[in-house]
């Protein structure tokens, strides 16, 4: 097994539930830092499922600390330095350059959020970390001096701290809440899609957007966005599309597409839109309802054992372009506080700690998701013919050129001092 840094044993344990990018950040972060880490998944199998996914500077620094990752990525991450806007009839706006940002604050990661995925898998499985697939979550439970789970086989696992990270169903949310509640529809949806570029490079409507490797456009309607990047030297095209929905939620939220469907929201689009739509093999495409959950009151349980991350603290819209990012903050934040507190004793103090650093900068950024979406959606298209670079995206520093891992250690004596106050 390779040799990875890692700091002397902290005498802490932490259980996590949920290994998607909340949960493996939460764990390798923690296996840093030296505290020993339970990882529990209720899939028998981490397949490389889904398509396109973000991660802004302030979370992409973070695999250039985990030896390998970062070499491992770049092969098939995003590599365009541009964006273009079109309106929905195909009438060019504006090119965003985000040359000088890469400059300033590092490089974004976009790719296939499977792809990405097992690479973060497979690191934390190098690290040594034990990760239990095919257990079934149904209860968690704590005390004063320790929080554990149960499976749905009966087994009951505790340790010092529980990190919940499997997603806006989380059972650990009733505990931390004191209630059951239910996701609610945002009233949009997002049609999405990954597929090869084999077909798009023969049609002269397409072939410009995957010929001379990879390339990122958007089209801008009423209520309506589509944003298609091709990707690995243009071979393979994602497609998404965001739009009015009503449809319910009631036991899921992700369902096959139909490109019928997607074609009666774009009628009317510029033909390249069209054409991208055509080319989609039936079975690469999905229809996913995006989830609403006002902001929650405390991410922590009322003895500060158990702590909800990642989406099953915040579900993100995708216009933010953070969801990720923040679920990474969330783990490498919490795994250096646990190391300031030196010691299982002050575990409680910790998580308070945490969460006071996390709770305003989670909802401060969960808001830019709307801001956008209706920057584009709600578009006054005058005053964009205009201004036309009033439609690019905010790129905010104070989001993006962000260290969550030295923030925490440099702010923990101040925030505890703050607490220490209000108590």
């Amino acid at each position: 097994m390779a040799e990875f840094p890692k700091l002397p044993p902290s005498g802490i344990k932490v259980i996590i539930v949920g290994a998607g990018f909340a949960g493996l950040t939460a764990a390798i972060e923690c296996d840093r830092k030296g505290h020993q880490v339970l990882l529990f998944d209720k899939a028998p199998e981490l397949a490389p499922l889904g398509d396109i996914i973000s991660f802004g500077q302030n979370s992409s620094r973070f695999f250039h600390k985990w030896p390998g990752v970062a070499e491992a990525l770049d092969p098939i991450i995003h590599k365009s330095e541009v964006f273009h806007f079109h309106d929905w009839r195909g009438k060019f706006v504006t090119t965003q350059s985000f040359v000088e940002e890469h400059k300033a604050w590092g490089p974004r990661v976009n790719g296939h959020r499977g792809e990405i995925h097992q690479i973060l898998l497979r690191h934390a499985l190098a690290r040594g970390i034990d990760i239990r697939l095919g257990h079934n979550i149904i209860n968690y439970f704590e005390d004063d001096d320790s929080a554990g789970v149960e499976t749905s086989t009966g087994e009951k696992f505790t340790a010092d701290l529980v990190l919940a990270a499997e997603g806006v169903r989380s059972r650990g949310r009733k505990l931390v809440l004191g209630f059951e509640d239910k996701p609610q529809p945002s009233g949009y949806a997002v049609f999405r899609t990954w597929y090869p570029s084999d077909e798009l490079l023969k049609n002269e409507l397409t072939k410009h957007l995957v010929a001379n490797g990879d390339s990122h456009n958007g089209w801008i309607g009423q209520d309506v966005h589509f944003l298609a990047a091709a990707i690995k030297d243009g071979k393979e095209m994602s497609w998404v599309c965001t739009h009015k929905d009503e449809g319910g939620i009631e036991e899921s939220w992700q369902f096959p597409g139909d490109k019928a469907d997607v074609l009666r929201v774009l009628e009317g689009w510029d033909p390249i839109v069209l054409a991208l739509v055509e080319a989609t093999p039936a079975d690469r495409l999905f229809d996913y309802k995006l989830v609403f959950r006002d902001p929650l009151p405390t991410f922590t349980s009322p003895k500060a054992r158990t702590v909800l991350i990642g989406d099953a603290a915040h579900p993100f819209l995708p216009t933010s372009i953070q969801g990720a990012s923040q679920a990474m903050e969330d783990g490498v934040v919490m795994a250096a506080c646990l190391d300031k507190a030196g010691g299982r004793e002050r575990v409680q103090e910790a998580v308070r700690v945490w969460q006071s650093i996390r709770y305003e900068r989670v909802h401060k950024i969960q808001a830019t998701g709307v801001t956008t979406r209706e920057q584009w959606h709600k578009a006054d298209w005058d005053a964009i013919w205009k201004n036309p670079e009033s439609m690019h995206l905010q790129r905010e520093a104070w989001i993006l050129d962000f260290d969550a891992e030295a923030d925490a250690y440099a702010s923990y004596e101040r925030v505890l001092g703050e607490l220490a106050g209000k108590a």
